[in-house]
């Protein structure tokens, strides 16, 4: 009992628990949020395979210090500074790419927001109508399909590396552009403001580790494109015939043609007031959710 009373005495009698006010709760929450996304998205990118290998040098260096391995501590100390601006030059993707998704959430803008700021619909019914008319056409007769949506953030950048049509919306038009053996059917086609901007345009793939291996260049194009953007992208498989969606970085699979519609509409900025159509939609889209994958 002494003893204990020792040590309580000798190492616990300074101890005192700090004080916390709501700014360090607060600092607490940030922190943690911000080490949860960290985490989350190194998972998602090569940056993961680099931690495995600097956590397997930290343990190694503990090793060192242990066994006083002076050499190699010296060799860790000056290589240190030159291996850190290495992973920046080597990981410069990486980071862009994060530093773009910060940038790309206005949270102010979406607290702020109010339903007069969201302007006219992004698509019409009939730019809708075509557009699921055309990708379940093409899906029953297996042609590849890649159409990439505007949403609130500018494709301009991908328009430029395709051949700008500039054309209306219609069904025809867009079987006609995915046709094999044509022109303009390799690439993806852009559409904003209920027109065809530009076919054949070229789009960054998603280079997300966790992605399926089943999932071809298409599907990836289109999940890399929605990764940098707001945009919603329509995606054929050529090889089924399968109809996917990918928003944010995440792909819905198979989707079915009323909940494609439900998709475009609530980003067009359409209020569907048919109650009778919302109800019977309501089973379908919980089973599309089951659906929605990272990979």
């Amino acid at each position: 009992m002494d003893a204990i009373l020792n040590f309580i005495d000798k190492y616990l009698s300074g101890f005192t628990i700090p004080s916390l006010t709501i700014i360090d709760i607060v600092e607490m929450v940030i922190i943690a949020f911000a080490v949860y996304e960290i985490i989350i998205w190194v998972k998602s990118t090569r940056a993961w395979i680099l931690v495995k290998g600097l956590f397997f040098l930290l343990v190694f260096s503990a090793i060192a210090v242990v066994l006083k391995m002076d050499v190699i501590l010296w060799i860790f100390r000056n290589v240190i500074s030159v291996g850190i601006i290495a992973i920046v030059i080597v990981f410069q993707p990486e980071l862009r790419s994060a530093l773009e998704q910060i940038g790309r959430r206005n949270v102010f803008a979406n607290v702020f927001s109010t339903d007069d700021e969201k302007g006219d619909s992004l698509l019409s019914n009939a730019a809708i109508n075509s557009i699921i008319k055309a990708v379940y056409e093409m899906g029953r007769n297996k042609t590849g399909a890649l159409i990439v949506i505007e949403n609130k953030e500018t494709l301009a950048d991908f328009e430029r590396s395709g051949i700008m049509i500039n054309g209306d919306i219609t069904s025809q038009l867009l079987i006609n552009i995915f046709e094999h053996n044509t022109p303009l059917h390799d690439g993806a086609v852009i559409v904003r403001d209920n027109k065809i901007t530009a076919a054949t345009c070229y789009l960054p793939l998603s280079d997300n580790m966790e992605l399926s291996k089943e999932l071809g260049t298409r599907h990836r194009a289109a999940i890399g494109v929605s990764e940098e953007t707001d945009s919603y992208t329509i995606v054929v498989s050529e090889e089924t015939g399968v109809v996917s969606l990918a928003v944010r970085g995440r792909l819905i699979r198979d989707i079915n043609a009323e909940v494609l519609r439900q998709r475009l509409e609530h980003m067009s900025g359409i209020n569907g007031n048919n109650k009778k159509h919302l109800f019977r939609s309501r089973k379908g889209r919980a089973k599309q959710d089951e659906k929605e994958t990272d990979s």
